[in-house]
């Protein structure tokens, strides 16, 4: 048995889900890819994948073997780019993710850049507003924004953003500004609740922490629906700078409370240890890090 053509054919079949799409992408015979496997698992002793007719599962062996396959194939690959002038064309593919609306209008032009400049790479790029196991998932880059609390990954630092308060200035005529963040709690407030989940919106006064229980009258898992509701002078919102900076620049939204502001939210790229960093990916981190680091959005 080939050792290194059955680990990445484990890969694949994890990374596409089924032994078909697999054998597809592998381009091979279905039945090639069922006894790669099975003669896989046979040299192993263990199995590595629980099947059925409707779904595959990693067993908790196979979870173990797939980081192990994903960091031995990860080295081959980069023994052998070794070999190669330094300057190589960059070629394979990038799994990445980021946040929807943050990905959307910062990473994916990013990411469209970079791929006009390197056309020998395929980047998939997934934006979800979750933060995933990115070893389990093979992703191979993200962008986070918070502080990482998982020790295990590297992080490489491309700015930060702000946790703030707006309102239209229709509904500011009308209420006046606030003048410290317990008056929230008698105003109307639009929430959204992957910034702020449940009604408790979080200042610092000096050296001190304050919660607010506010009263949505609208709120919305979605940042835009939610930016859109609080233009439109519905209530107060609690959101990420950077999703209402065209909003505040156009004049539709006012920031409030700026002497109450939480502290700086950090924004990351991050990726699995140093050794698993295949050279595609390290020119894509730096092309990233440049590219956000020049964004002012996220500079204050």
């Amino acid at each position: 048995m080939d050792q290194l053509a059955a680990m990445r054919a484990f890969v694949a079949i994890v990374d596409e889900g089924s032994l078909t799409a697999a054998a597809e992408a592998l381009d091979r015979a279905p039945p090639t890819m069922v006894r790669t496997l099975a003669s896989l698992e046979e040299h192993l002793g263990v199995r590595l994948l629980t099947r059925t007719t409707r779904r595959m599962s990693l067993t908790e062996e196979g979870r173990v073997y797939l980081d192990r396959c994903r960091r031995i194939l990860t080295d081959v690959e980069d023994a052998e780019q070794a070999i190669v002038a330094s300057d190589a064309e960059p070629r394979g593919e990038i799994r990445a993710t980021a946040p929807i609306l943050f990905g959307q209008w910062h990473v994916a032009p990013a990411v469209t850049s970079f791929l006009q400049r390197y056309r020998q790479v395929r980047v998939e790029l997934l934006l979800l507003d979750r933060v995933i196991d990115m070893v389990d998932e093979g992703i191979d880059v993200g962008v986070r924004i918070g502080r990482l609390p998982d020790s295990s990954m590297m992080a490489v630092p491309v700015g930060h953003v702000r946790r703030v308060v707006v309102a239209g200035p229709t509904l500011l005529e009308q209420h006046g500004q606030p003048e410290d963040p317990s008056a929230l709690a008698a105003l109307p407030c639009v929430a959204h609740s992957g910034t702020t989940p449940g009604e408790r919106w979080t200042f610092r006064e000096g050296e001190r922490d304050l919660a607010v229980r506010v009263r949505s009258v609208f709120s919305c898992n979605q940042a835009l629906a939610a930016v859109d509701a609080c233009a439109a002078g519905l209530g107060f919102g609690c959101f990420l700078s950077y999703q209402v900076e065209p909003r505040v620049r156009a004049g539709e939204l006012q920031l409030v409370l700026e002497a109450f502001e939480p502290q700086p939210i950090p924004v990351q790229i991050v990726y699995p240890g140093a050794r698993l960093m295949s050279s595609r990916l390290r020119v894509f981190v730096d092309w990233l890090r440049e590219q956000l680091r020049a964004r002012p959005e996220l500079r204050g």
